[in-house]
């Protein structure tokens, strides 16, 4: 499981990154949006060409059998993107970020507690409350400078 660990590791480093990448390439252009669309023009390259490199063009069958609601994540990440994107430049990068992991900390807590999407169910007890609360306020302390 340690490489599940660094992956993740790997993609919250590039969470920010994208954040400040995408928040210039706007400033520059002068389009948050237009920058948001480049950005999934890109990453839908990226997407469609590991699909090929990797067992899935075969799972494209299999998506009318999916619940609708599951399809809602393309909105939400859009709705990141093009947000953090706007945002990033008039409040910070590290300001957005913020409340994107305190966003991501209360959401995560309530989707593995209620077993949310299929998720494995992990009860909210006081000792993982009092964890969260910590890496909130951890969080919170980096941007007090």
């Amino acid at each position: 499981m340690p490489h599940y660990a660094a992956l993740m590791l790997i993609a919250g480093i590039g969470i920010p990154v994208l954040a400040a990448l995408n928040a210039a390439l706007g400033r520059i252009i002068g389009s948050p949006t237009v920058a948001g669309v480049v950005l999934f023009a890109v990453a839908f390259g990226a997407a469609a060409g590991l699909m090929f490199v990797f067992p899935g063009p075969q799972a494209l069958g299999k998506l009318g059998g999916a619940p609708r609601h599951l399809f809602l994540g393309g909105l939400l990440v859009a709705f990141y993107v093009l947000s953090i994107t706007h945002v990033a430049p008039h409040f910070g990068v590290g300001n957005a970020v913020f409340f994107v992991l305190l966003g991501q900390l209360i959401s995560a807590a309530a989707i593995d507690h209620f077993g949310l999407f299929g998720a494995q169910i992990s009860p909210l007890g006081l000792t993982r409350a009092g964890g969260i609360a910590l890496m909130a306020a951890g969080v919170w302390l980096t941007q007090q400078a």
